[in-house]
């Protein structure tokens, strides 16, 4: 069994399945993008499931799928089969940009992912092309519904607030989860590359202070 230095017992394994994605989100990835590895470098999915037999050894029984953007490699859902089949790993999860999920939720769902975590940072589409540079809003909307069809519970919506970006929408998108069963968790930015900066940082208790007009949490 594997514990952190606080005690706290260790079941939780995020694998990065790609490092590609598909988009190019301001705060995240140049537009250029970046140098991809090359395939060869890529864990193959019997390497993906040989990993995950021996965390599962230690103690793990939670695995989370990403990348990248993790809907970018192709026949995820077989490799979600296979981790699935493992007996002590019991909760398998993904976290995605949306843009391609609509198309594989049933599949995924079907092949053992249990819930799904869906990167939305805008209602606006224009806004949303000028945060990620590519892709519609459409899609991610799509992607969320076929989610939620498939039975994939909980469905958390992920919102980076940037001040003079988005956070004017902080109770639009909060009230998401007052309309629809999701779960909205609002992302402080973080000090990642050449797009941070102070005057963009919203605190979370700032974030709080503003919903609280939906009502007390």
């Amino acid at each position: 069994m594997l514990r952190d230095g606080f005690g706290r017992r260790i079941a939780y394994l995020r694998i990065s399945v790609t490092d590609r994605c598909n988009l190019r989100c301001v705060y995240c990835l140049p537009a250029s993008g970046v140098r991809w590895l090359p395939r060869e470098e890529i864990l193959r999915f019997e390497e993906i499931c040989a990993v995950v037999r021996a965390a599962s050894a230690l103690g793990m029984t939670h695995v989370r799928l990403t990348g990248g953007e993790p809907l970018a490699r192709e026949n995820l859902s077989e490799l979600v089969r296979l981790l699935a089949g493992i007996p002590q790993i019991t909760d398998l999860s993904l976290t995605t940009n949306g843009v391609l999920l609509a198309a594989q939720a049933r599949a995924l769902a079907d092949a053992g992912v249990r819930r799904v975590n869906i990167s939305l940072d805008t209602l606006h589409p224009e806004r949303f092309r000028s945060i990620t540079r590519f892709g519609t809003i459409e899609g991610v909307l799509a992607g969320i519904d076929a989610a939620l069809d498939a039975g994939l519970h909980p469905v958390k919506l992920n919102v980076v607030v940037m001040r003079g970006v988005n956070d004017d929408e902080i109770v639009e998108l909060g009230r998401l989860a007052v309309d629809r069963p999701l779960h909205v968790r609002f992302i402080e930015l973080m000090p990642i590359g050449d797009y941070f900066s102070r005057e963009r940082l919203v605190p979370s208790e700032e974030v709080l202070a503003r919903l609280s007009a939906l009502g007390d949490l």
